[in-house]
């Protein structure tokens, strides 16, 4: 690395408050695209009760999901090609117009309309905010800070059916959309002002036409589970048309992708059982997860009577199980390196939380449900997550990347289903229900109504009350009855995951994976750097780690005088205040280890001014290599020297994850107190 680049680097990068700001907007836009997936949820009796069209609920959740899904690798792509700057400032001005026109909407198709273009925006901020962490934070930090917005994902997880339930019960259901314009109007701002243009632009050849067969197929497949057997037979015209064309739709996929020269998702990858079985596995997992999510607020606001700031207290123990469940499972995993039985343990639980929350009636206690629903989060947590460890652990070095957005990608597709098959079960068996009722329910009796204000009920007969609730309560458990199959087979599939030995980089977990994250598109390369500076971070104390790379390197230095070498290798020339500044020390208890490297001929002192020689870059380079084979015995089995992609990353984090910011301790005297060497 010359001078001139690390300087360049240093000056582009935002430090100290900048950077704060500038992930703090990030964090912000993060957290936008993460609520909108759960923060509807407990708004969803209110709205289908004004606008109408109970029939379309689903779709006001699919709507969001497929267009986050099918858009989310095309965002990628463009803001390696185009900048991702101006791509992410896109991204938020689809997004705030997608949640205000969603506001302002005045019947269910335009709302439909309008949670598509909102996802289409959202799919662009999740992909994007992670790239650009990458592009602002060093390497040796950017483990922690993207372990930051991970815990966004559990927040959001949390506090989105809280959120939703409070607006509509405070203000309107709308203002589960508008309250994300001033957040992100901040974060446009701010990012516009001190979001660098950073980042290497790369040529891609974007597969347009692959995303839109993505959207096609799925749509029309969507469309037979939400139609058939409501609207229409499930033998009739409509539906067997919809059924042949999905299916048409996949098979053009098929070959376009496999001629495609970046294909979204390439087809070899379904010839590698384990990929396979993990995208089967996570689909049933987004099929049971956004199902509940979609339904249960309607159990707990029309059966139990309950607000929808309440209901979404109901379900804060789904969401703290799944945080703790998927916290507790990659802190096994990074300990004992296995990961097959929490999947083959998880699914059960989700299915046996599925059945009993079938069993679940109007006069089910508050801790009844509870427990359900802690059980149901906890079950989910232990699978999500280590699926894509599982496929991470299988795939080649340049699968990486597709296998780790497939796997997501396929929950999202999952959820889009289990929305749309749950809400036509629900639709059915309601309107059966309450057919059945008809010879005690008033002329005109009109249940979306009831389910928008169920006080509606005090103003009928008790038998009619009970009627009601009953006919609410058993559609809701159909919906539970018959996702339990569902879970039994995800069960079934985790016996035939391949379990074998994890790799070193799949011990940094990201932890967004593990709460329902939108799906991200990470390169294999991007995916590779993530890991590494994850495992850079967890690091051994510094001084130990640049005492070992100079026995490994040959060098006779004490840890503080390697580490002034490698900066002063880095940046060339430095005054000797900056370099006491970065070793954050003073400049006295420093100078001992600069003596050194200037007896040896290393380093030339000129006026206070420290300059490289041709020895001690020779030396430097020695150093920089020992790093590098370090880390390349983090990533034993995917052969960098086959992959130059993967070669480049490791000689590039090697040379900045050493003569990088220091803690102090590594220039502080021998012998003074304090110092562990002391």
């Amino acid at each position: 690395m010359t001078a001139g680049t690390a300087a360049g680097d240093a000056q582009a990068m935002p430090k100290g408050r900048d950077l704060y700001v500038v992930l703090g907007a990030l964090m912000l836009a993060m957290l936008l695209a993460a609520l909108d997936q759960t923060i509807v949820s407990t708004a969803l009796p209110t709205i289908v009760s004004e606008l109408g069209g109970l029939n379309h609920l689903a779709w006001v959740v699919t709507a969001y999901l497929l267009a986050a899904t099918a858009s989310t690798p095309l965002w990628g792509k463009l803001g390696d090609q185009y900048g991702r700057k101006r791509l992410f400032q896109t991204s938020i001005v689809v997004f705030l117009v997608g949640s205000a026109l969603c506001g302002l909407s005045r019947d269910m198709a335009e709302l439909i309309v309008f949670r598509a273009l909102q996802g289409l925006g959202g799919g662009g901020l999740m992909v994007l905010v992670v790239a650009i962490v990458g592009d602002v934070v060093p390497p040796r930090e950017r483990g922690r800070y993207q372990g930051l917005f991970g815990a966004v994902f559990g927040v959001s997880s949390v506090c989105g059916p809280l959120l939703g339930g409070w607006f509509v019960d405070n203000l309107s259901w709308r203002w589960v959309f508008y309250i994300n314009l001033p957040i992100g109007i901040l974060a446009l701002l701010v990012t516009a002002a001190v979001l660098p243009a950073t980042g290497e632009r790369e040529r891609h050849r974007i597969d347009y036409l692959g995303a839109l067969l993505i959207v096609g197929w799925a749509v029309g497949l969507v469309l037979v589970a939400t139609w058939g057997g409501t609207q229409y037979d499930w033998l009739s015209a409509p539906i067997i048309g919809l059924a042949v064309g999905s299916v048409v739709l996949i098979g053009v996929w098929v070959l376009v992708e496999r001629r495609a020269a970046e294909p979204i998702m390439p087809p070899r990858l379904f010839a590698d059982r384990v990929f396979s079985l993990g995208s089967a596995i996570s689909f049933a997992v987004g099929f049971a997860m956004f199902g509940a999510l979609t339904f249960l607020p309607i159990l707990l606001q029309v059966v139990h009577g309950v607000s929808p700031t309440v209901s979404g207290l109901y379900l804060l123990p789904m969401m703290l199980g799944m945080l703790a469940s998927s916290i507790g499972s990659g802190q096994l995993i990074t300990r004992f390196g296995r990961y097959k039985i929490f999947p083959v343990v998880g699914t059960p639980i989700i299915a046996l939380a599925l059945y009993l929350c079938s069993r679940l009636d109007e006069n089910a206690s508050t801790l009844s449900m509870s427990l359900r629903f802690a059980l149901l989060g906890f079950g989910l947590g232990m699978v999500m997550q280590v699926l894509v460890i599982a496929v991470q652990n299988a795939v080649s070095y340049r699968d990486l990347g597709a296998a780790t957005s497939g796997v997501t990608f396929f929950r999202q597709i999952g959820g889009s289903f289990g929305v749309a098959v749950f809400g036509s079960i629900f639709s059915n068996r309601l309107a059966a229900h309450i057919e059945e009722l008809a010879r005690v329910l008033p002329p005109g009796f009109d249940p979306a109504a009831v389910q928008s204000n169920p006080q509606l009920l005090d103003r009928f007969p008790a038998e009619v009350q009970r009627g009601v609730l009953h006919a609410y309560s058993l559609s809701i458990d159909a919906v539970f009855f018959w996702a339990v199959p569902v879970a039994g087979v995800a069960f079934v599939l985790t016996w035939f995951l391949r379990e074998v030995p994890l790799r070193a980089t799949l011990q940094a977990h990201d932890y967004g994976e593990g709460f329902g994250a939108a799906p991200t598109v990470r390169s294999s390369r991007h995916e590779m750097e993530r890991a590494l500076s994850e495992l850079m971070r967890k690091d051994v104390e510094a001084r130990r780690l640049y005492e070992r790379l100079g026995a490994h390197a040959g060098v006779a230095l004490p840890a503080g005088s390697v580490w002034a070498l490698c900066r002063i290798a880095k940046d060339g020339t430095v005054p000797g205040p900056d370099l006491a500044e970065r070793a954050g020390v003073p400049i006295e208890h420093g100078r001992p280890y600069v003596d050194r490297l200037v007896d040896a001929g290393y380093v030339l002192r000129r006026e206070g001014t420290l300059a490289i020689t041709g020895s001690g870059q020779a030396v430097a380079e020695r150093l920089f290599a020992a790093r590098r084979e370090g880390l390349c015995r983090l990533v034993d089995g995917w052969e960098p020297e086959q992959h130059p992609e993967l070669a480049d990353v490791l000689t590039r984090l090697a040379e900045a994850s050493v003569g990088d910011e220091a803690d102090g301790v590594i220039l502080r005297p021998e012998s003074e107190p304090g110092n562990p060497r002391a």
